[in-house]
């Protein structure tokens, strides 16, 4: 009887190979939507996944402000911050903090990032999304593949 001999994957990041993916979020709802995107951005969805590499691809995201709250989380849900002063914490409803300037694309960055390891790889890992509002984006170089995420386990 031959012994066959299995061998480990193991990426480092001279063998990652990443690809350029592109994501509506028109119509999506937020915490399904950035499970998805997560997903993408850390590589879980690769054979060759390895936890303590950044082997996921960069994903860019278009049309953010039209993403969707369910039930009544545009007035309930709370946004906290607390700059670690005394009375330097500041609470912002998820309705005013989305008509920010720049608010949409912030508000899918806190969904995406509580997804992501709390850690150094967490932050290598989140400079590989980029967040658009509008289907304008100035990555077209990358020739980014468009994705589907309802077609996403």
């Amino acid at each position: 009887m031959d012994s066959i001999s299995y061998k480990t994957v193991s990426l480092n990041k001279a063998t990652v190979k990443k690809e350029w993916l592109l994501v509506d979020a028109a119509d999506q709802t937020l915490g399904r939507f950035a499970s998805k995107v997560a997903m993408l951005l850390r590589g879980k969805y690769k054979a060759s996944f390895t936890p303590h590499v950044d082997c996921g691809d960069n994903v860019i995201v278009i049309n953010a402000e039209k993403i969707r709250l369910t039930g009544n989380k545009m007035a309930q849900k709370e946004y906290v911050h607390y700059s670690g002063y005394p009375g330097g914490q500041k609470i912002e409803i998820a309705k005013d903090f989305f008509k920010k300037a720049n608010g949409p694309e912030r508000m899918i960055e806190k969904a995406i990032r509580g997804m992501l390891p709390k850690n150094k790889l967490g932050d290598a890992i989140m400079r590989n999304l980029k967040v658009y509002q509008g289907d304008k984006h100035e990555h077209e170089a990358q020739q980014p593949k468009l994705i589907n995420l309802n077609d996403l386990r």
